[in-house]
This record gives C-alpha cells, sequence and structure tokens, in this order.
C-alpha cells in the first residue's frame, strides 16, 4: 500500500479513473499493488474493502486524495486485524499487544503525508535530550520509519 501511495503514484492515479465503476485498491505482501472491481463476494470473515476510491479524484487536490485513500486503507487494515485476533481468540491481553505493535509502525497516512518522518525526528530529538532513556528505542523508530 505504501508503495502505490508513494512510489507509483501516477500510475495509480491514472488507474482511479472516476467514470469507470466502484474501483478498489488491493495491497499484496509481495509489494505488489492493483486498482480493480470489488471481489464479487469479500469472505464473510473480512470487513468489506473500501469501495469507489477513484470518485473523489478529481474532485480534491492529488496529496488530499492520496492522504484520504492511506486513511481508508489504515482503517481497514486495522479492522482486518482484529477480526484476524478475533478469529484465533485474542484474550485482553494479546488484543493489547496486538494494539501496541501496530501503534509502534506508522500508518500508511503518516508515511503518505510525512508525519512519520516528522514524529520520529521528534522522539529521536526528546530522547537525545532529556531524560536518561536508552537511545537504542529512538533508533529502532528511525530504522522503521526509513524501511517503510
Amino acid at each position: 500500500m505504501i508503495k502505490v501511495l508513494t512510489t507509483d503514484v501516477d500510475e495509480f492515479y491514472q488507474l482511479c479513473n472516476p467514470e469507470k465503476e466502484n474501483l478498489c485498491l488491493y495491497g499484496y505482501p509481495n509489494e505488489q499493488w492493483q486498482v480493480n472491481f470489488p471481489t464479487e463476494e469479500v469472505p464473510p470473515e473480512l470487513p468489506e474493502p473500501t469501495l469507489g476510491i477513484n470518485f473523489a479524484r478529481d474532485g480534491m487536490q492529488e496529496k488530499d486524495w492520496l492522504s484520504l485513500v492511506a486513511v481508508h486503507n489504515d482503517a481497514w487494515l486495522l479492522s482486518v486485524a482484529f477480526c484476524y485476533g478475533a478469529g484465533f481468540g485474542f484474550d485482553k491481553a494479546d488484543r493489547k499487544r496486538l494494539f501496541t505493535m501496530i501503534n509502534d509502525l506508522p500508518t500508511i497516512f503518516e508515511v503518505v503525508t510525512g508525519t512519520a518522518k516528522k514524529q520520529a525526528n521528534e522522539k529521536s530529538s526528546v530522547s537525545t535530550h532529556g531524560s536518561n532513556k536508552s537511545k537504542s528505542g529512538s533508533k529502532v523508530v528511525n530504522a522503521i520509519s526509513l524501511s517503510l
């Protein structure tokens, strides 16, 4: 998802023609993606993907439209994560751990808008100026942000 909304923006923009029917963005684990019509039937254990990402394209500035698509993808990914958690029988502690793990990474929206880098830099500067905390935590955050 990050690749399509940061690196492959021009191609993505062209594929999201508002004259077409509802379109969805599909991302795959191998960093490939596609814009296509919604699947006929989503498995009942999964939330519905965001439909119609193409409709707002021409009514907004490109960066605002990309941010909107990013926010919708973040919401869908969160819902999928917790649906899988429920399916695996996560208890309160497991859900809390999942939530913490998710929050330790920047959202797609934060990466697309550039706020992830700003937050990583702020965390880094706070840890180097103030307390006796280890610097390794800020290095991990910066490494995660840079790897995305």
